[in-house]
């Protein structure tokens, strides 16, 4: 998710300072991703710097409000056109799980299971959250669903996917596809420049 982009189409509706940017930030998202006031301020200081926010005075209190440019609301329109490009990242848990096929004496299985308890417990409390939810009476109820809803979707694909590996390797092993793990390698030796 954008930060940037979110702080600016807040900030397209009208100047706020950090803190009141953040809160907004917050019950737009509905607080299921904490911003750090730091990084609020550190991505205005960045939007300031490229021509999209410039200081718009300050209240009472001396806090300064930030107010988008023109620039900046043209950037908000071309971000909320365009879609979301999955970028390849690196997932953990396929990277742990690819790393444990390969090493002598991984109970692969075992690691599967504990993370599928891990990952069925998050959905369990995700699920519940939701459902304590009344039905969405405002537009930051309806964010925060939203929200909450692409959190389990995304935990459950992790739980099929779980599924998935474990199955793989079992049907693998079954067949004897998998050879053994090779043994650690001698790095010493390799450093010496022995083979």
């Amino acid at each position: 998710m954008s930060v940037r982009q979110s702080l600016l189409a807040i900030l397209d509706q009208a100047p706020c300072y950090g803190y009141q940017l953040r809160g907004e930030f917050e019950t737009r998202t509905g607080g299921t991703w904490p911003l750090n006031v730091g990084q609020v301020y550190t991505t205005l200081d960045r939007l300031e710097r490229d021509g999209l926010v410039s200081r718009d005075g300050a209240d009472a209190e001396g806090r300064v409000r930030y107010a988008i440019t023109a620039s900046g609301s043209e950037e908000v329109r071309g971000w909320l056109a365009a879609p979301v490009v999955r970028q390849q990242v690196r997932d953990e848990l396929a990277m742990k799980l690819a790393i444990a096929c390969t090493l002598p004496g991984v109970d692969v299985p075992a690691l599967i299971q504990t993370q599928r308890t891990a990952t069925l417990s998050v959905l369990q409390d995700l699920t519940r959250t939701k459902s304590a939810q009344a039905a969405p009476a405002s537009r930051s109820d309806l964010a925060w669903s939203l929200v909450v809803e692409s959190m389990i979707f995304a935990v459950e694909a992790e739980a099929r996917w779980l599924d998935h590996a474990e199955a793989t390797i079992a049907r693998a092993t079954r067949a004897g596809e998998l050879e053994a793990p090779a043994s650690a390698p001698d790095r010493a030796g390799a450093a010496r420049g022995v083979r």
